[in-house]
């Protein structure tokens, strides 16, 4: 199995020390890089496109939100702070864990485990599987303008995150709903609605073009919306390949 790499951003040099630290154990991780400020963050994500980071909130520059708001590559997201009242809105971004400074060994032992819960997700065969047994909406009612639209969820080209909304992309308009993308990707049917990254989850039937160029994978929508594909999410993208 390959070995993650991960991306320490911290404006605080004891916060960046504390992660390599605890992270030294285990092996399946290996530091790629370590950033001082929120700008410097979102060119090194976007660059080194980590598959975890230890996220910092307040940090100049650009706070921690901010930075997941401009980022084109979206790793896991293990949140470190000490300010608690952040968790609430750091979970709406689909964040792994929130680490409170100072945490100890042991919790940050559980932080590493949840991460390998979730490396262990269900394959795209089991999901479809899965959706054949559940029904699920072939249309929504999605608030535009005050009103309720009807809408067929086949005519959803993707839903893609906005900060804590989500905006529902169709051939015609665009809705901006306050669910989250994790949530409303829950009602849909995981045969046809697969995540490509945290932050964008796509309609496999409007899919009209997939490509690699200089060791990247793009999606292409038939809209002629591009994607760049997680690294961690293109086992799901693989499967529909023949």
């Amino acid at each position: 199995m390959a070995r993650k790499s991960v991306l320490i951003i911290d404006d605080e040099e004891h916060g960046r020390v504390l992660v390599k630290q605890y992270l030294k154990p285990y092996t399946d991780y290996f530091i790629a890089g370590e950033c001082v400020n929120g700008i410097e963050a979102i060119q090194q994500i976007n660059r080194l496109e980590p598959d975890l980071i230890f996220l910092d909130i307040q940090m100049p520059g650009a706070n921690g939100f901010e930075v997941l708001q401009q980022i084109e590559h979206v790793p896991e997201v293990i949140f470190t702070t000490a300010y608690d009242k952040y968790a609430i809105q750091a979970f709406e971004t689909n964040a792994t864990d929130y680490l409170l400074k100072p945490y100890t060994g042991a919790r940050f032992e559980k932080t590493i485990a949840k991460l390998g819960q979730q490396s262990r997700q269900l394959p795209f065969t089991v999901a479809n599987s899965y959706s054949k047994s559940v029904a699920f909406p072939e249309r929504l009612l999605v608030e535009h303008k005050k009103r309720f639209r009807n809408i067929a969820v086949a005519d959803i080209l993707f839903l893609q995150a906005f900060g804590d909304y989500t905006e529902i992309h169709t051939k015609e308009i665009t809705f901006l709903n306050s669910t989250g993308i994790s949530a409303l990707s829950a009602k849909l049917d995981p045969a046809i609605f697969i995540r490509i990254h945290r932050s964008v989850a796509v309609n496999v039937t409007h899919i009209a073009e997939l490509y690699r160029d200089i060791g990247k994978t793009f999606l292409v929508m038939d809209n002629g919306t591009e994607f760049n594909v997680g690294r961690s999410y293109l086992p799901f993208i693989k499967h529909l390949i023949i």
